[in-house]
């Protein structure tokens, strides 16, 4: 793959659905750095196009898509609550297929991600849990400032029983 590539980095909408939930599959089932395995988001087309258009109209939650070639290739999410006193606290996700790690697009979406949190007005943290052996994902939280906060002892567990140890990371949006 050519090291040069355009990428576009957009919200997600209704339509989108269907690529997403193809898409995050695939992602689930290339690596166990990340809480979702090969069942992706395990919902409908229609139960997420439908949350798709309900996320669209929120002011603290988002799902952003990075597309290469009009195809997805990768998403970066801040989920956070309705009630007012949790409200400005965002969790962040951030997942790209396998053959587009080690180009930036994590530090693009991240980009986004912060921006958009500091746009919001509503969200003054961002938070995110990490495996602590996912040493490539934790550099890039980190250059972006994300600081740990403490370990989860047994936060996470393979498939084959194996307990993992998780960071708890965040940033503050001032």
């Amino acid at each position: 793959m050519s090291e040069e590539m355009e990428v576009v980095i957009r919200e997600a909408i209704p339509n989108d659905a269907g690529a997403l939930l193809a898409v995050t599959k695939v992602i689930g089932g290339e690596t166990d750095l990340l809480i979702m395995d090969e069942e992706g988001m395990a919902l409908e087309e229609e139960e997420l196009a439908y949350q798709l258009a309900r996320l669209y109209e929120s002011e603290n939650n988002i799902l952003f898509v990075a597309l290469v070639d009009a195809k997805i290739v990768g998403v970066a999410s801040v989920k956070a609550e309705a009630n007012v006193r949790m409200a400005h606290i965002g969790e962040v996700g951030i997942s790209l297929l396998q053959s587009f790690w080690g180009f930036g697009l994590g530090s693009l979406l991240m980009d986004e991600v912060i921006l958009w949190a500091q746009e919001s007005k509503i969200i003054r943290r961002l938070e995110l849990t990490v495996q602590s052996r996912n040493l490539r994902a934790i550099h890039l939280y980190e250059k972006f400032g994300f600081q740990t906060e403490g370990v989860l002892k047994r936060g996470a567990r393979l498939d084959d029983g194996q307990f993992l140890d998780v960071r708890l990371m965040s940033l503050l949006i001032d």
